[in-house]
């Protein structure tokens, strides 16, 4: 199809579009190295990000959207193992990397994921995407702009591949805008139009997402409490009822964002 002439609301009327899960991946974060291969209850973290992905319904292909340095071959090894989609890409311009994985995996509807949220809910994923879809002309919607109420960990964002495009048009070259994939989007909402999908009740204190060792201290505990990765978020909600102790574990914690 020709980008010049895409239009996503005629693509919606005709036929449902090819959502494509596109998860960030690397070895060298800075903060806690390798931490997408540490173990959580017996399997590593980006096996809980993939599997709890594949169980979404709107999702028709989860790709791995990892870099060309030799340090991640390990992780491509890893995914390949595993039977994974893998596309390697820049290390620092990760919004080239997600518009070169987009084109590569043919996603007409591209689902933002980074690899250090095990806790992904499969269903907050599809409704985020049935928001997408939903509102006629929209753009972009995620589940934590322009308000986080959801616990972080759980973040997702769907938009149109073409709507990427035009934000890379938008970005300079500063590493703030080409690492952080969907700056652009938000930061111009004369540009785009943007959705929401929220919660009633502010869940914003609780963080799943694993940035250092005590992060992963809490991933591990929820996840060896379960025992599996197929359980929802709100039974992690209820979970806390018998395991206060988690309430704890990694609030000292401050959401790095560089």
């Amino acid at each position: 199809m020709d980008s010049a002439t895409f239009d996503p609301t005629r693509l919606q009327e005709t036929r449902s579009p090819q959502v494509v899960a596109i998860v960030q991946a690397r070895l060298g974060s800075t903060r806690f190295p390798r931490k997408v291969l540490q173990p959580i209850a017996g399997q590593p973290m980006l096996a809980w990000v993939v599997g709890r992905l594949m169980r979404c319904r709107r999702v028709q292909r989860v790709v791995v959207a990892t870099t060309n340095e030799m340090r991640d071959r390990e992780l491509v090894d890893y995914c390949h193992q595993r039977g994974w989609a893998t596309y390697c890409g820049s290390e620092h311009d990760v919004l080239q990397r997600y518009l070169d994985a987009a084109a590569w995996s043919q996603a007409e509807v591209i689902v933002r994921i980074t690899s250090d949220c095990p806790l992904i809910d499969p269903e907050l994923v599809d409704d985020v995407v049935d928001r997408l879809l939903a509102m006629r002309g929209c753009d972009y919607v995620s589940n934590f702009h322009p308000e986080r109420r959801y616990p972080r960990g759980l973040d997702c964002e769907a938009f149109w591949q073409q709507t990427l495009l035009r934000a890379a048009q938008l970005s300079d070259c500063t590493p703030r805008n080409r690492e952080h994939v969907t700056l652009a989007i938000y930061e111009n909402p004369h540009a785009f139009c943007l959705g929401e999908f929220s919660s009633d009740s502010d869940w914003s204190a609780l963080r799943w997402t694993v940035d250092t060792q005590t992060d992963w201290q809490l991933v591990n505990a929820i996840g060896e409490w379960f025992g599996r990765d197929n359980f929802s978020w709100r039974e992690v909600l209820s979970a806390y009822a018998d395991n206060p102790h988690w309430l704890t574990l990694n609030n000292e914690i401050l959401q790095h964002v560089a």
